[in-house]
């Protein structure tokens, strides 16, 4: 009877034990130490900075005392815990042998309940309470040791000024006093909650309040400039790209395909730049177009439309950098460019500071709208090392964000307020901006031999990959064609033959590039449906020895009256399907004709029938071209330093009637500018002409940095329009340009004469003046 009851005594001891609600007990103990010490450290652990621990608290910790007296008590309770567990697991240990057989049966089931290592769950939650209550010991007493150095002296220092000079400073210290923790990014920089850390905040980061005197200004490093070499290595570059996307695959099997042409044109330009010293930058490029929050869902099923020309064009420019020996880190994620940005946590709140970690920054208005969102206040500041890669071009009074929403030029794209020259477009369609472009593959002597030998005269390819661009009155004149050529499309499809195709067309499907140039190296015609506009591909068609036929517009598309181009930044019309093909390629490798006149496209069609060309590819589309233009571009585009005060210049007849050069007197040296100002030439519009459309009839290119160099009447008042500096026709007076970032070649108006700044330009490159190099 007495070893029943000492048996039964310790099985309810070992109940309590294994008992459920003993357990949650044991980890509520943990989980009430974590909570109060987060509750007692002030919610503060969003304070810390990058690569501290999350221990590492930059704030006043409130309630110090109360702190470490219940870490203690906590840690005392575990340990009474852990002494009345082991005492209960050496009575068992000592229980008597000669137990019966039930009773012993039953003390296993209860011994069964206790779960695995509860031991040592208790034993690492007493270590960590001990080590918590330790780690509050240091910080409370670095905390009074602040505290002291303030009282000692600091606080009259961290008086908010009123310097008239900055007079928002007592106005963003109020703010920083009631919205301090509205974004996280303000702990991150070591605000907490006293005036002091206002202050460092809105003078060091930001610039509201003057700069401390007590504070430490030392000045950041020289940063020295180190010299770009040619690389005709890509391995590194195909790594930087990436891999597990298939839009990521398509961009290297394009660069790998290349490389050979990318090697060659590195060397020839290499000569021909003899040597030069050429800066090289630190640069990143980031794809916003194909980060998963633009939505980068391309797969093998829909590549097939327009996301390829932007590709084709990323992947280039990417090469291009890498070719050219620059420092390159590639970002294919928000998360990914933060990083490289050093941008804070939160909301973009706060600025980045410091300089940027990058001399250029290369993206899309996908990737701008990101770096807006995470680099707040930091993009004014920095905006002026971006280059946006703008398919169509931004003119500039949609880019002017005041202009634009009070003149109806607003739109879902413009309004950054960059220097227009920013955006680079896949064509030289918009002299506004710059001319980025792409490389089409260049065949040598033997390659374009070949082809001529094997063309087959009564064969034509479509260009529309899509079943939806065979829709909508192509009947027509494909049964035209199809009275005298074979006809061939690569309309994509995955089971079946899209009904939109007939019957006569020889569909291949969606073909690889390579399958693609063997088949346009067949043909002898590529004829496009007038849409898509301005892509690559009729380029590649006429490099392969195809003739591009194309519709002509009338009336011209537009965002006035074509659903493509509203909302687009641009106010261009469009007078057919590539304009870049018709105006600086044109016949015999393109024609361009009216698709609803059947007897003009039937005519077209016997005439090419009897004509032979060569392949042929416009320099500036080549690897060297492209090569060429961007390293003009890196090494003299600096919208960044400030423009230097015009002397005022001569004004000297040259060339045509109507073209005026500016020139310097012997004793002046003329300003520094680029384009060199040797290639200037002003000319008078016509009344609604533009200047892209005067300097073309006069065999030039506008130039919109020469603006300002002859927007310098200080005479004539100066208004902000986009249209300026120009001759008004009905009022008879001239008019300045007073914003800078309004110049514009593409503005016209029928009440004025424009004032042109044109330029000359290099055979095949119409991006670079003859002395640009």
């Amino acid at each position: 009877m007495i070893t029943g009851s000492t048996d039964g005594k310790i099985m309810v001891r070992r109940c309590l034990v294994t008992f459920k609600p003993f357990r949650i007990f044991v980890v509520g103990i943990g989980f009430f130490s974590l909570c109060f010490l987060m509750t007692s450290l002030g919610g503060q652990f969003s304070a810390k900075r990058l690569g501290d621990s999350p221990f590492t608290i930059r704030t006043e910790v409130l309630g110090g005392v109360e702190s470490r007296g219940v870490l203690r008590k906590i840690s005392d309770m575990l340990e009474v815990i852990l002494k009345r567990m082991d005492s209960l697991s050496k009575l068992d240990n000592t229980s008597t042998t000669d137990r019966s057989s039930s009773t012993w049966h039953l003390s296993v089931d209860f011994l069964s309940f206790q779960p695995a290592g509860l031991m040592e769950r208790i034993q690492a939650i007493a270590q960590n309470v001990s080590n918590m209550a330790i780690r509050v010991e240091q910080i409370l007493q670095n905390s009074m040791v602040q505290s002291r150095v303030v009282r000692d002296g600091t606080s009259s220092q961290c008086e908010v000024p009123r310097d008239p000079r900055f007079p928002e400073c007592p106005g963003k210290v109020d703010w920083m006093r009631a919205r301090w923790t509205s974004d996280p990014c303000y702990a991150f920089y070591g605000v907490d909650g006293s005036d002091c850390s206002f202050l460092i905040y809105l003078s060091e980061v930001e610039w509201f309040c003057p700069p401390l005197a007590w504070r430490n200004h030392s000045s950041l490093p020289t940063q020295h400039t180190q010299q770009a070499a040619f690389r005709t290595d890509l391995s590194v570059l195909l790594d930087q790209v990436g891999a597990g996307k298939e839009s990521l695959s398509f961009m290297k099997r394009r660069i790998r395909r290349l490389t050979q042409q990318w090697a060659t044109a590195a060397n020839r330009l290499d000569a021909k730049l003899e040597q030069r010293w050429r800066d090289q930058k630190k640069i990143l490029v980031h794809v916003g177009f194909l980060t998963e929050e633009s939505g980068d869902v391309f797969s093998p099923k829909v590549l097939k439309g327009g996301p390829l020309g932007e590709m084709v064009q990323w992947a280039d420019i990417l090469t291009a950098l890498h070719v050219l020996g620059h420092n390159l880190k590639i970002s294919m994620s928000v998360k990914e460019l933060q990083g490289f940005l050093g941008v804070p946590p939160g909301r973009g709140s706060c600025p980045l500071t410091g300089p940027l970690p990058f001399d250029l920054i290369y993206t899309d208005y996908h990737g701008l709208q990101q770096m807006k969102q995470h680099m707040g206040l930091s993009l004014k500041k920095h905006k002026c090392h971006i280059r946006v890669i703008d398919t169509f071009g931004t003119e500039p009074a949609y880019n002017h964000e005041e202009y634009a929403t009070l003149h109806g030029y607003r739109t879902n794209w413009g309004y950054w307020n960059l220097n227009a020259r920013q955006y680079m477009t896949m064509f030289p369609h918009t002299p506004d901006n710059s001319f980025m472009g792409f490389v089409s593959e260049e065949l040598n002597e033997t390659e374009k031999r070949s082809i001529q030998q094997n063309k087959v005269n009564n064969m034509a390819v479509v260009y529309g990959k899509e079943a939806s661009m065979w829709k909508q009155g192509k009947e027509g004149f494909l049964q035209i064609l199809h009275r005298y050529m074979e006809v061939h499309g690569t309309v994509y499809y995955e089971t079946q033959r899209p009904p939109e195709v007939p019957a006569f067309v020889k569909n291949h499907g969606l073909l690889p590039q390579h399958e693609l140039q063997q088949l346009l190296r067949k043909a002898k015609l590529f004829i496009g449906f007038g849409f898509p506009y301005e892509g690559p591909a009729p380029l590649e068609a006429i490099a392969n020895g195809c003739i591009f036929l194309q519709p002509k517009f009338h009336p011209p598309h537009s965002s006035l009256n074509h659903e493509f181009f509203r909302g687009k930044p641009t106010s261009r019309e469009v007078f057919s399907q590539h304009p870049y093909a018709e105006q600086y390629i044109g016949r015999p490798h393109v024609m361009t004709v009216d698709y609803n006149n059947s007897l003009e496209f039937d005519s077209a069609i016997r005439e090419i029938m009897r004509m032979e060309v060569e392949p042929y590819l416009p320099y500036e589309y080549t690897c060297e071209g492209m090569l060429e233009r961007v390293h003009a571009y890196i090494q003299h585009q600096d919208f960044c330093a400030p423009e230097p005060p015009f002397i005022s210049a001569n004004l000297s007849r040259q060339g045509s009637p109507n073209s005026t050069a500016l020139s310097w007197a012997s004793n002046v040296t003329a300003p520094t500018a680029w384009p060199p100002l040797s290639s200037l030439r002003l000319l008078v519009s016509q009344e609604g002409q533009s200047c892209v459309q005067s300097c073309q009839s006069a065999g030039f290119i506008c130039e919109p940095a020469h603006f300002r160099f002859i927007n310098n009447k200080e005479v004539v008042d100066s208004e902000i329009n986009h249209i300026l500096p120009a001759f008004s026709v009905v009022r008879r007076e001239c008019g300045l340009q007073r914003e800078p970032l309004l110049f514009s070649c593409a503005g016209h108006s029928p009440k004025y004469r424009r004032l042109c700044p044109c330029r000359d330009f290099r055979h095949g490159q119409v991006a670079l003046c003859r002395d640009c190099l």
